[in-house]
């Protein structure tokens, strides 16, 4: 396996093996796996979407509405039905691996089909550091908040949910097309706000024996 290759999907595979083996309580492997490829899966109404509504480079922060939504709709209509999502720090962890389930294809589709071959090594290496980041950070903060929706019944948090992956997603977008590195700091800062939130999920989890809890929804 080559050295683009290896950027393209150990990226976004390492994070996600990072987020399930820092969960206590580990998720059914089944799930996770089926979570990851139906990520993937979402990158075919994204493209349709975002190619209905983006018409240049300058609109692409619209792409943050239409990703985070449609992992929005799958860890609420999909992952809150499953017996195994009975605990806060599950819905960071299947958040994440939507995302980066997702972000894998995109990254695969960036590196070998929108780049030249000879551009295709320095895309993989500057997205394994921005663009996977991103999407990972987006699942994290999109679990966090809608883990307090799920097991405290929070219809605020469910807002947050969403509208905050939402415009970090966008803004980050928005600056990419900018010719200084506003968008390197921008990203820094919220991945730093997502391990943060993280962190504080995985402390609680610390203190538990079990991980079963009553879903409020």
């Amino acid at each position: 396996m080559n050295i683009t290759l290896l950027l393209t999907l150990g990226a976004p595979i390492v994070i996600v093996l990072s987020i399930v083996y820092l969960d206590k309580f580990k998720e059914p492997t089944d799930l996770i796996l089926k979570t990851f490829f139906i990520g993937i899966l979402l990158c075919i109404p994204a493209g349709v979407l975002n190619d209905l509504l983006i018409d240049s480079y300058e609109q692409s922060y619209r792409a943050g509405l239409t990703e985070e939504s449609l992992k929005f709709l799958v860890l609420y209509f999909y992952i809150r039905t499953q017996t195994a999502f009975d605990e806060p720090m599950d819905a960071i962890v299947y958040g994440t691996i939507i995302s980066l389930g997702f972000a894998t294809l995109e990254n695969f589709s960036y590196v070998y089909y929108i780049s030249s071959e000879a551009e295709s090594l320095n895309t993989a290496i500057l997205r394994s550091m921005s663009a996977i980041p991103l999407h990972a950070t987006c699942g994290i903060i999109m679990g966090y908040f809608f883990g307090l929706h799920a097991f405290l019944n929070s219809k605020l948090a469910l807002l947050q949910s969403i509208v905050i992956p939402v415009g970090i997603h966008a803004s980050y977008n928005y600056l990419t097309g900018s010719q200084d590195l506003l968008w390197f700091y921008f990203l820094f800062a919220v991945m730093a706000y997502a391990r943060h939130l993280h962190t504080k999920i995985s402390d609680l989890q610390l203190e538990k024996n079990s991980e079963q809890e009553r879903k409020t929804i």
